[in-house]
């Protein structure tokens, strides 16, 4: 046995394999650990942005000044619930809080509630959802006991109540406050909220996997033909196999109970976008380095997991990632997900970051492999062609 272990330890593969397995360990370790830093520090938490509706005009101001002072979050007023929802249908917001024009009147009514509006876009990594609805139960429970309180015993002041009789009629109304929680672009289930994530993974993995053995193909036939036809060729096998990979994918998916809010058609052809996407990426550091452009495909998928915002908000990271992360496909390509399955706005703008990060990848391979010179000489010519050559002679 030591004599068979012996031989596999003298195969490059074998060690290469080794070492394979040992740069995933680091690879992920080091990014992961850094990326995912201090999420939950509440100084990240101001990367986070909630819009405040006031259509009270009796004491909704104060209620709105005080929630700007308390929350842990970064906060915005808007004139109009349309413009609020615009925005967080886009995902510049995570929360819409809308006071309504009667919660004034409801408080002091004393057979009405006074309800607070809270609306979560859904269509975001699990975590928002989460978040926000605890932040909407601390609104509501800071209103109850402290904002509705002061206004009721303003307003009852006001209306030349005693000041004793007016603090205990403003105690006894401060528990009437209670929370409406609306959803929009709702996700049916954990296995759709990792939809987004998992095809990233899976696209990514698959690209960068077939680049590799598309790099060792074109290392078999470069003694047969020149290096702008070998690239011509791998070129076009990304594409047609990156239309019929993201035609099982997305089929797949949906067959298995996924949502597509935007149709079969729009899910197939943005997939088969960011894996043609994926693999000229892939692709790139394979042309650059050889095989071990596979060190740096395994360094972006890590660096596309944590900064895409396909498992946390990408505004709980750091700068650092977040800029990395406006450079990388999988951002893009999360994001266009979600509008697509969930619901959201149109694909245009990340669609035309996938392409353009495509085109540049596919023009710096084209000049590698246009400026690269005697490839083809140094491969080795097979035994068989020297032969045949020596017996013609």
């Amino acid at each position: 046995m030591g004599k068979v272990i012996a031989a596999f330890m003298k195969k490059p593969t074998t060690i290469v394999g080794i070492m394979t397995a040992i740069l995933f360990q680091l690879i992920f370790s080091v990014i992961w650990m850094t990326g995912y830093d201090g999420v939950t520090d509440v100084d990240r938490m101001k990367g986070l942005r909630v819009g405040l509706v006031v259509q009270d005009g009796q004491i909704g101001p104060a209620i709105a000044d005080k929630l700007s002072q308390s929350l842990p979050v970064q906060t915005e007023q808007f004139a109009s619930e349309e413009e609020a929802q615009e925005k967080l249908d886009n995902r510049e917001l995570q929360m819409v809080i809308t006071i309504p024009a009667e919660f004034g009147q409801s408080i002091m009514t004393a057979d009405r509630t006074a309800a607070i509006q809270y609306t979560i876009n859904e269509s975001n990594p699990a975590l928002i959802r989460s978040m926000m609805s605890t932040i909407a139960a601390q609104v509501t429970s800071t209103l109850n006991k402290e904002a509705v309180g002061q206004g009721v015993h303003s307003v009852l002041t006001q209306a030349k109540m005693p000041e004793e009789q007016a603090a205990g009629s403003a105690e006894a109304l401060s528990e009437r406050v209670v929370s409406h929680l609306q959803y929009t672009n709702k996700v049916d289930g954990m296995n759709n909220q990792m939809v987004p994530m998992m095809m990233v993974l899976a696209s990514y993995v698959g690209a960068m996997i077939m680049g590799m053995n598309l790099e060792q193909s074109s290392m078999a036939v470069a003694a047969q033909f020149g290096r702008m036809k070998r690239f011509a060729a791998r070129s076009i096998i990304n594409v047609i196999s990156a239309v019929v990979v993201s035609l099982i994918g997305s089929a797949l998916v949906l067959s298995l109970g996924g949502q597509a809010e935007q149709g079969f058609l729009a899910m197939w052809g943005f997939q088969s976008l960011f894996v043609l996407t994926f693999m000229f990426v892939s692709q790139l550091f394979l042309i650059l380095f050889g095989m071990a452009g596979m060190v740096f495909n395994i360094i972006m998928l890590s660096l596309q997991l944590v900064s895409s915002g396909a498992m946390l908000p990408r505004e709980l990271l750091s700068d650092f990632y977040i800029t990395i992360g406006n450079y990388l496909p999988a951002t893009y390509a999360v994001e266009g997900n979600m509008n697509l399955l969930f619901g959201g706005p149109n694909v245009w703008s990340d669609s035309i970051g996938l392409i353009m990060i495509m085109l540049v990848a596919f023009a710096i391979s084209l000049a590698v492999t246009g400026l690269r010179k005697g490839r083809a000489s140094q491969q080795p010519v097979p035994a068989s062609t020297t032969a045949n050559a020596n017996l013609r002679t």
